[in-house]
Parts: C-alpha cells; structure tokens; sequence
C-alpha cells in the first residue's frame, strides 16, 4: 500500500491511503426503474426490489389513447409494496414525466384512434418512433439528478412485437451514447432481453410467488385497446390486439411446463 499526497477541493493539504478496494468497483445501491404499468416493467420493478436497496419509478405520459395504464401503474406500485412486503421500504418516490407533445409528433395507434396493422416498413402501426429512445433519455437525466446508478427497462428482442428500439443494440447504443453525453457511465438493465413471455411468467414467480403473480394478473395492464371489461386467465384485455395475444401465449406456454 503507497502513501499519496492529494490537494482537496479547498485547496488544503491531503493525505490518504490508497488500497486496492479504491479501484474495484462497488454494486450498485440504487436504480431507476422505466415503469408503464405492465406485466413487463412489473416484472422489472420486482426485480430491482430484490436487488438494490434503493429504487424509484418513472412512468411517461405521452398521450396515450387509454388514461388505462397511467391507473394501472399506480395500483400496482401499491400492489408491490404488499406483495414483496420483505422490500417495501426499497421502493422510493414514483416520478410521472409529461411528454405529451412527444406523442402529437410521434403519431401511433397508440395514440391516435388507428387501426392496428403493419406499415410500409413492416412494423406495426403501434410503433412509437423513438420512444424508447427519448424514454431512457428522460430517465438518465433524473437518474443523474437524483443520484440513481442503474436504469432498468423491460425491453425485449425475443417475444415483441417487432420495435426495433427494444433490440439489443439499440439499448447498448444508447447506454454507450447516453455515457458520452452525461461523461460518466450509464448502466441500463434489460433482465428480460432474452426471455421469452413464459419465461417473464416464471421469472415472476421466482421473484415473488403467487402474490406477485395474482397482482400481475389483477392490475398490470398490456392491451394496446385500453380493454379492462374482459377478464381472461392471463388477466384483463380485447385478446385479440398483439400484445394481449404474446401476453396469452407466453401465460399458456408457463402454465403448460
């Protein structure tokens, strides 16, 4: 072990010991969880409830047709903190950005009263162009202001529905360019990049039961039709928009294995 001799921010005199657990890095004690409301960034919320000791939500409002899953994501915040009572204490303050202007220029099915099909390019006309993107852009800026270390999104390039911003390498992009211009490093955890919608079911399980399960069933909300009238096994929904039908497959696919 050296001795160096360091000057400090006023100006004085320093001295201090450096040891090799200067340099390793430490794990992250806080994290910043992009939450909607749905069975996927419930998914994700819980999962960053078992690993940090510190996390907060941030949902967008950008205009989306169905008020629907702004409710929902409440509901299942407090759902949250009673089913994982173990980390309730974890769940920190739920912050709500207004991107409303966003989601007039960036016209969608989502937020319009469109039909849902593919367009010219092949991609379903629920494609927000850039959401992701401006999404995660929103969060690494509270996150630096709150002094969050970890983003944490529920995209996914495995069962989807085809929205080339919740690919791989368009998060490593961004995490890559959002660490340019923040000049310090930006880490984005995508826990269900890989897994599949029964995969996501069972992750669930894992991480809390049948409370966890039983809430996400009950209160998270995917159909892209704002539909809560119509109760199915896998929970409330049209059943016939995309998401409604990955969320029904992937929950038939886990109850059958």
């Amino acid at each position: 072990m050296r001795s160096v001799s360091l000057v400090h921010a006023r100006g004085q005199p320093a001295d201090r010991r450096v040891a090799m657990s200067d340099f390793l890095p430490t794990p992250a004690q806080s994290a910043l969880v992009l939450f909607s409301g749905g069975q996927d960034s419930a998914t994700c919320l819980a999962w960053a409830l078992e690993r940090y000791p510190w996390v907060e939500t941030v949902g967008f409002d950008y205009g989306q047709r169905h008020l629907v899953e702004m409710q929902a994501r409440v509901e299942v915040r407090v759902g949250l903190a009673k089913a994982l009572p173990q980390w309730a204490e974890r769940l920190g303050p739920d912050h709500v950005v207004d991107l409303t202007g966003y989601g007039r220029i960036a016209e969608s099915a989502l937020t319009t009263d469109r039909a849902i099909a593919l367009d010219a390019r092949g991609l379903p006309t629920t494609f927000v162009p850039g959401r992701n993107l401006l999404f995660l852009t929103c969060a690494a800026a509270l996150a630096d202001r709150r002094g969050l270390e970890v983003l944490v999104g529920g995209m996914c390039e495995t069962d989807y529905s085809g929205y080339p911003d919740c690919r791989r390498a368009t998060i490593d992009a961004m995490a890559a360019a959002l660490s340019l211009g923040l000049d310090k490093p930006v880490v984005i955890e995508t826990p269900l990049m890989t897994l599949t919608k029964a995969d996501t079911w069972a992750v669930a399980e894992q991480i809390g039961g049948a409370p966890l399960i039983d809430l996400i069933l009950e209160h998270s909300h995917t159909c892209y039709r704002g539909d809560r009238e119509h109760r199915h096994a896998w929970g409330y929904g049209c059943a016939d928009c995309p998401a409604c039908e990955l969320r029904a497959a992937g929950h038939a696919q886990w109850m059958a294995a």
